[in-house]
């Protein structure tokens, strides 16, 4: 018999902060940079904790050179080839420490990403990305990756419930990625009836990651700076994001002009776009689970990383967060009723 979890389950949309007294004068003297040391890997990072998703129109070396500058992290996507990762890690030393290689659990996957991790030493980090993260034969690859790469962080996912992350973290991975089909060109909820709201998943898995001294990525859901620190006031370590990331010079994919406005391709990974492209088409047993938008061109990325930046920044001083690391501790939520929730996703959708 199908079994009903009638306990509430809540996204971004439905909560606000709850302001507080604060000792801070602006948001300056707020401090956003974070320093973890990860379970399996033993490997230290220190940064701003902000991710550009591993998509091929935002993952690239473009978008990890303008991000870097900043101390934010990306995931690099899976389609470049060693001697590319080699161009770009000889001029750019410094951003490594910033970027992970992805990879899938494909054939031949495991070979690629070794090419790369033996041609650019420098590299620390491993994004092990899959649509569904409940499969045997993913918690195998991880746990290959682990033997393999014993010294390097590895992220995996996608999951949203404590069981799993835990099994993840026991496997080898050191930040698991949570997020069922909350991203804005992630279509996984309507074409499979599969997924968990996305602040509820956060709370949950953060407290199972937390609990074995691992740490989690919040992966998808966020449309404006507001998402971004509520993510991490229900106590998401990393934070990542497509969309916000989307339709400027260092994103992926050409400008496109219509009716004197111009456009960039966004489109998610698992859409009909991205398997056309990189493997040939739909397979006959699949269907396309993401969805192809025309995103406005945006100009230079630096105005939206100081953007989502001042907006988390702001949020501290608003709770009374020094620090990045005190947000959740701060963080009290409020519930939303249904009606203001539709004001304000209509407000986030003017801007």
């Amino acid at each position: 018999m199908p079994r009903i979890d009638n306990d509430v389950k809540l996204d971004f949309k439905d909560v606000l902060f709850r302001p507080k007294r604060s000792t801070l004068r602006s948001r300056s003297d707020v401090d956003l940079v974070r320093t973890f040391q990860f379970r399996n890997s033993g490997q230290t990072y220190s940064g701003i904790p902000v991710m550009v998703a591993n998509m091929d129109t935002t993952g690239t070396f473009e978008m990890a050179k303008a991000v870097g500058k900043h101390l934010m992290f990306t995931c690099i996507h899976k389609h470049y080839s060693a001697d590319a990762w080699i161009e770009f890690a000889k001029e750019n030393k410094s951003i490594l420490e910033h970027v992970a290689a992805s990879t899938g659990t494909g054939e031949g996957d495991l070979k690629k990403l070794k090419q790369i991790l033996e041609a650019v030493p420098e590299l620390k980090y491993i994004c092990v990305d899959v649509a569904n993260g409940y499969s045997e034969h993913f918690v195998q690859f991880v746990r290959d990756c682990r033997k393999e790469f014993p010294k390097h962080t590895i992220m995996a996912g996608n999951v949203v419930t404590g069981e799993m992350v835990e099994e993840l973290i026991l496997s080898g991975a050191d930040i698991i990625k949570v997020g069922i089909g909350p991203g804005s060109v992630c279509t996984t909820r309507k074409k499979t009836g599969v997924g968990y709201p996305q602040l509820s998943a956060v709370i949950e898995c953060a407290d199972a990651a937390h609990g074995l001294g691992g740490h989690i990525i919040s992966d998808g859901g966020c449309t404006c700076p507001g998402d971004v620190s509520k993510a991490f006031g229900a106590g998401a370590d990393f934070v990542m994001a497509g969309g916000m990331f989307a339709g400027h010079d260092e994103s992926g994919g050409d400008v496109e002009e219509k009716n004197g406005k111009k456009f960039k391709m966004f489109y998610g990974m698992s859409s009909s776009v991205a398997m056309k492209k990189h493997a040939g088409g739909v397979a006959e047993y699949r269907a396309s689970e993401g969805k192809v938008v025309q995103i406005e061109y945006r100009g230079p990325v630096e105005r939206t990383i100081l953007d989502i930046l001042g907006g988390v920044r702001s949020t501290c001083t608003y709770v009374g967060a020094g620090k990045l690391k005190e947000l959740s501790r701060r963080t009290t939520f409020i519930r939303v009723t249904q009606q203001l929730n539709e004001v304000f996703a209509s407000s986030t959708k003017e801007h």
